[in-house]
Formats: C-alpha cells, structure tokens, sequence
C-alpha cells in the first residue's frame, strides 16, 4: 500500500502524524515524562506511525505496539524492526474480553497519548485498559486540555472533548484506578494551538510550524517548569490497578 493510500485512508490524522514525526525534539520530552510510569511489560495504544513507539523500542523495551486502524498496524510493521509485535485493538470493541483474551491481565503499563479524546465512550475504554493491567499495573493518559481551545484541528481530527486535570481523573477513578500523578505539559503548545486552529483556521498542523516549534523546545520545557505544570495544552494523568 502506498503513501497516498495512507494519507486518503485517514488524511488529516496522517499528516498531522507525519508533521509531528520530523519533531525530534517534542517527541522525546513527551517520551521522557511519561517514561518512568512505563515498566515491565508494555502495551501503547494508539501507536499511529511510530512515534513514540520508537523511542522504547531504541532502548530495548518490551513493548507491543497497537491501533485500531489496520493501516497503521501496517506501516508500523513496515517501518520498526521484525521482532516488534503489532496487534490492531478496538478498546471498546463489544466483545473485548474474549477477542482480546491474550492480553487481560497481561501488561505493566498501558499508555495512550491523545488517543482517548477520539473515543466516544471513553469509560468503556478506560474500564477496558484497566482489564489489560496486572495488579499493580500503570496506565498514562495524555489527553489534549481545556474545552474553551477546541477548534477546527479537534474538529478535523475527530476529537470529541478536551480535559483538565479534575475531569480525566475522575474518569480513571471511575474506571477503577487510584490516581498516583497528574500534570499539564506544554503551556507554549496553547498560543499556536489557538492561532493556527482558530485564527488560521487550518486542518492540520504545518510542517513549518512544527518544525519551528520544535527547534524552541528548549525553552518551552523551560516554561512549563516555571509554571510548575499547572497549565498546558495537555493533561496527563497516571492511575495505578
């Protein structure tokens, strides 16, 4: 399958992949604050192309890699080394327990960053998550934060609700999970959000945006420890099983 096939499968949610790709540097201060809740035997949901996935699979993780549309499974088989396991996961598939037998009960931390914002019935995907933990077991959430900013790029990209902090606790609370941290993460990501989303009126994020946010980032990690994380373009939280 080609690239244009990708991109005509799911075009907006690709090319917002693929423009965040080129961001090395976002990418790894992401990887670095969810990194120490993930241990032991790790499932991502939501892997899209790879990445964060390859930032574990660089250090040798055991991880297993997932996404709901097959595509992506594919360029993710594609695209990381043989030995790297990819199963497609619907994690609120109506016949979850039995289809995705395997796996309850079978992993250290589960984590998915922007991913459950496009769940509809997100409780059933957290309750769902909670089934694939071994007691003891972490799972991360990053979700994108504040309703006010919702504008054309949630739109395009799917995204039914945004968080703050109280609102996706509760969530993992209700799904069975004690909440051991919780954070906003990148307070600079909130003025391009709102000018290229709502005053540009994009659909995607621009290449040459992110590549020059990216080349700031620095800085930006400087800023949300100034702030002490307490406001960001997203939210994360971890709940322990």
């Amino acid at each position: 399958m080609s690239e244009f096939v990708y991109k005509e499968v799911d075009k907006e949610g690709w090319e917002t992949l693929d423009a965040i790709a080129g961001a090395d540097k976002f990418n790894r201060w992401m990887y670095e604050t969810i990194r120490p809740f993930c241990k032991g035997k790790i499932l991502e949901i939501g892997s899209g192309i790879g990445n964060i996935s390859q930032f574990f699979i660089d250090e040798k993780a055991d991880i297993t890699l997932s996404d709901i549309r097959p595509v992506y499974c594919d360029v993710l088989r594609r695209k990381l080394p043989a030995a790297t396991q990819v199963i497609e996961l619907d994690l609120t598939h109506p016949l979850f327990d039995s289809i995705y037998a395997d796996h309850i009960s079978a992993y250290d931390a589960v984590f998915a960053l922007n991913v459950v914002e496009h769940i509809k019935e997100h409780d059933v995907a957290i309750r769902n998550c909670y089934k694939l933990l071994k007691p003891g077991g972490h799972l991360v959430i990053l979700v994108p934060a504040y309703q006010a900013l919702y504008n054309r790029f949630d739109k395009e990209l799917e995204h039914f609700r945004r968080y703050t902090k109280k609102m996706l606790n509760g969530l993992l609370s209700g799904g069975g999970f004690h909440v051991i941290h919780s954070q906003y993460f990148n307070l600079m990501g909130i003025p391009g959000w709102y000018v290229s989303g709502k005053l540009q009126k994009n659909k995607t994020i621009p290449k040459g945006q992110m590549s020059l946010y990216n080349k700031l980032v620095p800085l930006f990690r400087l800023a949300d420890k100034l702030v002490f994380n307490q406001v960001g373009l997203s939210v994360i939280s971890v709940g322990v099983k």
